[in-house]
């Protein structure tokens, strides 16, 4: 009898350790920070891109990409609520469902957030280019890099 007190005891502090483990690990996931979406052709079009209007057709790929990921996640959200509210129909699997698409909505949401961040940067980039169209090669870089400076002086 008080074997099987101390078994249950252990079994109860190990299920807690796994449990803060899980926590731990799932703490780490949501750190890091959502990448934009990328395509190969996009990713060439950014890396060619030396006009203007290069950089708003990147922009304009970029915000399109969001969209078809915002749409996803919509998606996913009316899934979401398909299994929450007839969890009945699903079975043992509701959980297992409802959790795959909460966190593929979160997915989809904090992706499509990341790429129209770097559509606005595309967009930054065409509007700086616009006001100064003679750019050398180490203000592009600084361009890109976020940090423009004008070296032309006013006489």
């Amino acid at each position: 009898m008080v074997l099987i007190a101390i078994m249950k005891k252990q079994f109860g502090n190990l299920l807690s350790a796994i449990s803060v483990a899980g926590l731990l690990a799932s703490a780490t996931v949501s750190v890091n920070a959502a990448q934009p979406a990328d395509t190969p052709e996009i990713r060439a079009a950014a890396q060619n891109a030396v006009t203007s209007g290069d950089h708003l057709a990147v922009a304009k790929s970029y915000e399109d990409m969001a969209t078809q990921l915002q749409a996803k996640a919509q998606e996913q959200q009316a899934l979401l609520e398909q299994y929450q509210n007839k969890s009945y129909m699903y079975g043992r699997q509701a959980q297992d469902l409802q959790s795959h698409a909460e966190a593929l909505a979160r997915k989809y949401e904090a992706t499509a957030s990341a790429t129209m961040k770097e559509a606005a940067l595309h967009r930054q980039i065409a509007g700086k280019l616009e006001s100064n169209p003679v750019v050398s090669d180490a203000q592009k870089l600084n361009i890109v890099s976020g940090s423009y400076q004008s070296n032309t002086t006013i006489r």
